[in-house]
């Protein structure tokens, strides 16, 4: 379990994140949805220990800011909003990092694994910086879950932390994302995501928390959290929202022409 209490995070001088509180389920995927500005990067690096913090945030009941790096590199594996490599590393190697970072590094083959379950074993040995973009971000995603191969280990389940997974991908490779994610989660793990599209999160979601301005607006399954008048007035647009019998929920944003 993910259990976060009474967070407050300071940039400088001011709060960004307002005494928030939510907790996260072993076995499911929490999406982390709002504008830009609300602060959904900010809490997953907080949840990853990457940021002080004042208030309660404990992962398997271990709190985050007494805990060692080796044991969170253990529990979680977070994959940031940004990421780059300086050196010409090549792709397995990359994803070799995320192995050394965790408890399997005896297990070397868990490298080609990962590089399959994000579609470039082919790429392997080419440079990383040679990859397009979208490429390196799977390549990146491949290397967080080298570090969590198994979503549940003998000490209990493992966590994917990721921020703006999808960000960069074609629609094809958003969904194959989308399915590694939900495998994890079905399999045991934990997964926090942070998304913008909210079709797919409708999809993807077993719960979700809604932030505008450092605060929750709302939090629970899709169908409580995804209400046209609460999206509308937490992004500040006019949303619809519906249901298909057998797609879930979608959202339409209503676009006005300019005369």
């Amino acid at each position: 379990m993910l259990e976060i209490s009474d967070l407050h995070v300071a940039r400088g001088r001011s709060d960004v994140l307002h005494g928030l509180s939510l907790s996260a389920k072993p076995g499911a995927v929490t999406v982390i949805l709002g504008p830009n500005g609300s602060g959904k990067s900010t809490l997953v690096q907080a949840a990853s220990g990457a940021l002080p913090y004042r208030g309660r945030i404990a992962l398997q009941c271990h709190e985050i800011a007494q805990t060692s790096a080796w044991r969170l590199a253990a529990l979680r594996a977070v994959l940031e909003q940004s990421n780059s490599v300086a050196f010409p590393f090549t792709v397995a190697e990359v994803v070799g990092m995320g192995l050394h970072a965790g408890i399997e590094a005896d297990h070397p083959e868990i490298v080609s694994a990962a590089l399959a379950e994000v579609g470039l074993s082919d790429l392997a040995h080419r440079p990383i910086q040679s990859l397009s973009g979208g490429q390196q971000a799977r390549a990146h995603l491949a290397r967080v879950r080298a570090q969590v191969w198994q979503p549940v280990s003998h000490a209990g389940p493992r966590w994917l932390l990721v921020d703006e997974p999808v960000a960069s991908l074609d629609i094809a490779h958003q969904l194959e994302v989308m399915a590694i994610l939900r495998r994890f989660a079905d399999a045991g793990g934990g997964v926090v995501a942070v998304m913008h599209d909210l079709n797919l999160s409708a999809q993807l979601a077993d719960e979700m928390v809604l932030m505008r301005e450092g605060r929750i607006e709302a939090q629970g399954p899709p169908e409580a959290v995804m209400r046209g008048p609460v999206l509308s007035r937490t992004y500040g647009c006019e949303l619809q929202v519906g249901a298909a019998a057998s797609d879930g929920l979608w959202v339409l944003p209503q676009f006005a022409r300019p005369a």
